[in-house]
């Protein structure tokens, strides 16, 4: 996976703009309904398939923005809960999706 880009690992914002984001929460992914937080890349497609957005052998919290939650992008090329061995808990709410 050296090849594919890792975008789930960075933020939309540039640090200056992280020092006084509102959203910037240790532990916590940038909301999906952050203007900075939209993905522009090549690489985003948001996912429709039910069986790739429902994958429980995924690491969601690899991800910094939670758009990528719903990429086709992160979803296929993101690291699985395996290959991760520091998982970090995040303090708010668990919960991937907005019910």
């Amino acid at each position: 996976m050296s090849a594919v880009a890792k975008c789930w690992e960075l933020r939309g914002c540039d640090e200056e703009m992280q020092s006084r984001c509102p959203h910037n929460t240790p532990g916590e992914p940038c909301p999906a309904d952050c203007h900075y937080a939209a993905c522009h890349r090549d690489t985003h497609e948001v996912a429709t398939d039910l069986e790739v957005l429902l994958n429980p052998e995924l690491n969601y919290q690899a991800a910094i923005k939670e758009v990528c939650h719903f990429c086709n992008h992160f979803l296929k090329n993101g690291p699985l809960i395996d290959e991760n061995t520091v998982v970090e808990t995040r303090l708010g709410n668990r919960n991937r999706f907005l019910l």
